[in-house]
């Protein structure tokens, strides 16, 4: 992968200060050490930096079409680029590179923004039509890579920026670094922010499957830009999925599908390696891959220093079973709290899931032993219900099948009651049940970290956000959901906001391309997720607590069954307390009383009172859990702003865009 980067002025008249887009294209240098690339046309000018993967001697962007009236920046890979080169060449299209951007210009010259239905991969895309002076901005179907855009009065003109990642936008110097509070609520509602909101204000993220449509204007009329979508994910109605005929057959599918995908991003010229956490997710990718070769591939494993989270001695079954040694390094709470500034510069936003550290030092060891491409098994809790809110939904499902008893409702008001937590707005929560076409385990589970914010947020924070539902923000089809299996209405959200929002943010793009690791991910392939969104979902979630049926089927074939059928383990670092005891001096500045009151999103009394209080609760609570989750929000918000709203809060490195002379 790479990096881009662009300003364009939407009256299609002035060409940026080249040390602006230069800047832009330093600030994310970690993206494409390799070499950059730079175009500037009137109205227009592009950045690349590149990681070479693909085409290593020729791959030098910006790419152009034969008579260079279409031009292309490119972050991602094409995974199906032969194939798509070869229709294109007997189309009469002329290739002067070995490089699969190069299928940008062409595709565009055939299909327009229709260009988008022909690729698969994964990708931020900015491409420059001479001829009728329009941009397109497009990010792949999963959003694996991000694309962020804002648009500014800068000099008396107005401009459109963009970039991979914000700190290219902020590094133009065209716009200030502010905080957007309703992204911090998104933060405390979702666990991540999965856009189009973004933390800063009046920077967006491009949602995925969308693309900008940008035309310049002249003297003759105005500019028009329009967010639309090319690609969403879809179920069929319920009733209408797929059953059989028979569990082989479908196993036999999936077993076709995930090999094709694994291939396909075997592809490169460069060495691939692979995560292996010993869940069975990475687990088959790694497999899989190995059978593909016809050798075990390099691998890369974390071994938690902590019993209970330590899952090296099933990895190392796999990789004996494979015949392959994984590289191990050791991560534990202190070097979870020494990463985690690293990390908040890296993500450009809070990160309450400190495992995001422990990802981020597995990508530097990838570095360090001279791998550029990871692959990984991110995806297939979204797919095929791994997560812990689906067995919630279901019993809570089950238990209300006897009419009338609404027996879950009750085990709720039970919960907030023992609990002591505070209480949702009966009439938010309406609005997000509606927001999501009805009952959504989601919405279960993630209400637990949500209670935090009631005790910890600020009453200037609370005024703000009483009357917001953040649901509604994610722009579901709610119409289309109604008439899909409640579980699929479950994994649409999943994807939607957990997928992007972190899974492939601070745990996936950020962490990885901050060491320049391109991360690979096979359950997030078109082709894979289409067949398993025609299966019915009693072969995804089976009984009480059947998760994954389908796949662990699959992981028979290759795995030994302790690892195909062994219960699902949430990959988790250390953070019990460690942001509490013994800690280095900047963690207590940042939760002092004075730069809570800088900041303002946070009640001081009650940072102050749970950080002492919080042990008093009994570690097996789910009052304790939030509270836990909800004081790591709280620091990890407040070193954001500190890394890039206001330096002053803490005696520690904060961000700083590069200066161009």
């Amino acid at each position: 992968m790479c990096g881009i980067a662009g300003v364009i002025d939407l009256a299609g008249q002035r060409t940026i200060s080249p040390n602006i887009i230069r800047a832009m294209a330093q600030a994310i240098i970690h993206r494409g050490p390799d070499e950059d690339g730079f175009l500037e046309a009137p109205g227009i000018s592009f950045a690349n930096r590149r990681l070479s993967i693909v085409g290593l001697s020729d791959g030098k962007q910006p790419i152009f079409n034969e008579d260079r009236s279409i031009a292309t920046v490119f972050n991602g890979e094409f995974f199906d680029y032969q194939t798509v080169k070869a229709r294109l060449e007997s189309r009469g299209h002329k290739f002067s590179t070995h490089c699969d951007t190069e299928l940008i210009p062409h595709l565009y010259e055939d299909h327009q923004e229709g260009m988008l239905d022909h690729l698969q991969g994964q990708f931020g895309i900015a491409v420059w039509d001479a001829r009728q002076k329009r941009v397109i901005l497009a990010r792949d179907q999963f959003g694996i890579c991000p694309l962020y855009y804002a648009k500014v009065q800068y000099d008396g003109s107005e401009w459109l920026l963009f970039g991979s990642e914000i700190k290219a936008i902020l590094a133009s110097g065209m716009i200030r670094a502010e905080p957007d509070r309703l992204g911090i609520n998104h933060l405390f509602t979702f666990f991540g922010v999965p856009g189009p909101q973004s933390c800063f204000k009046g920077i967006s993220a491009l949602e995925p499957g969308h693309f900008l449509d940008i035309r310049l204007g002249s003297q003759s009329h105005a500019s028009r830009i329009e967010d639309k979508t090319y690609w969403r994910m879809d179920f069929p109605q319920r009733g209408q999925e797929r059953t059989g005929p028979s569990l082989k057959s479908l196993v036999d599918d999936f077993d076709r599908e995930m090999l094709a995908s694994v291939e396909k991003r075997l592809r490169a010229d460069v060495p691939v390696v692979s995560y292996l956490s010993g869940g069975v997710d990475s687990s088959l990718v790694v497999a899989m891959a190995s059978k593909i070769r016809g050798t075990p591939i390099p691998s890369f494993t974390i071994r938690i220093k902590s019993p209970k989270l330590d899952e090296t001695p099933e990895a190392t079954i796999v990789a004996k079973h494979i015949g392959t040694t994984p590289i191990i390094i050791d991560v534990g709470a202190d070097e979870v709290l020494n990463t985690y500034p690293a990390l908040i510069r890296a993500a450009e936003a809070p990160v309450v899931d400190t495992s995001c550290s422990a990802l981020l030092l597995l990508a530097k060891e990838v570095h360090k032993h001279g791998y550029k491409v990871a692959l990984t098994g991110e995806g297939s809790d979204e797919w095929l219900a791994g997560y812990p809110w689906h067995k919630v939904h279901r019993i809570a499902s089950w238990v209300d099948s006897v009419p009338g008893l609404k027996v879950s409702n009750w085990m709720r008001r039970f919960f907030l009651w023992v609990t002591k937590a505070p209480r949702y707005n009966q009439a938010m929560q309406n609005r997000a049940i509606n927001a999501m076409s009805g009952p959504n385990g989601w919405l279960d589970i993630y209400n637990l970290f949500s209670m935090a914010k009631f005790r910890l947020f600020s009453p200037e924070m609370m005024d703000l956000v009483k009357n917001v539902s953040p649901y509604e923000d994610l722009n579901l089809p709610s119409e289309r959901m109604k008439s899909w299996h409640p579980l699929n209405r479950e994994l649409y959200v999943s994807g939607r906001a957990h997928l992007s929002g972190l899974l492939l943010n601070a745990k996936g793009d950020r962490v990885a391309m901050n060491s320049s690791v391109e991360t690979r991910y096979p359950f997030l392939d078109v082709n894979v997720f289409n067949f398993l969104a025609t299966v019915h979902p009693k072969w995804k979630f089976r009984g009480l607590f059947g998760d994954k049926y389908l796949l662990r089927h699959l992981s028979d074939r290759y795995l030994p069954s302790s690892i195909a059928w062994r219960k699902k383990a949430m990959f988790r670092a250390p953070f019990d307390s460690f942001h509490l005891d013994n800690v280095p001096p900047f963690i207590d500045h940042l939760l002092s009383e004075e730069s809570l009151k800088k900041t303002g999103y946070f009640d001081v009394k009650q940072v102050i009172r749970w950080r002492k209080e919080f042990k008093k609760l009994p570690s097996w609570g789910l009052s304790r859990v939030s509270i836990e989750m909800g004081l790591v929000g709280v620091l990890a918000t407040q070193m954001w702003h500190h890394t890039f709203i206001d330096h002053s809060l803490a005696d520690m490195d904060y961000w700083q865009a590069p200066k161009i002379s």
